[in-house]
């Protein structure tokens, strides 16, 4: 054997270096995985929140006919129908609008 391999083979200076290094980096990318989850279960909160604010808006409009010396126009009106998975019983701060989670949600306190 070459005498370079046979030291590389027989130094174990860096072991405990590198394997506490990767104990450290598993509970990391652990911990940022949990982290993420939570950060993912937030926004898509939110935007449910944003997105049942904008479909809650009153969409239906309506003007009367105006009449001139030599014209006329006719009057109007639109009427807001319910959306798909609209209800007028949603609670703020959850996610509604169909959108549903895997698992409950955790206090993190």
């Amino acid at each position: 054997m070459n005498i370079t391999a046979k030291k590389l083979w027989n130094d174990d200076a860096g072991f405990v270096v590198s394997v506490e290094l990767v104990l450290i980096a598993t509970i990391g990318v652990i911990g940022l995985i949990t982290g993420l989850t939570a950060v993912r279960d937030g926004v898509v909160s939110e935007l449910s929140d944003t997105a049942g604010a904008v479909q809650d808006l009153n969409q239906s409009y309506s003007y009367n006919g105006v009449v001139g010396h030599s014209a006329t126009t006719a009057g109007s009106n639109f009427v807001d129908a319910l959306d798909f998975c609209d209800s007028v019983d949603d609670v703020s701060g959850q996610a509604d609008n169909c959108i549903t989670f895997d698992g409950a949600p955790a206090d993190e306190a």
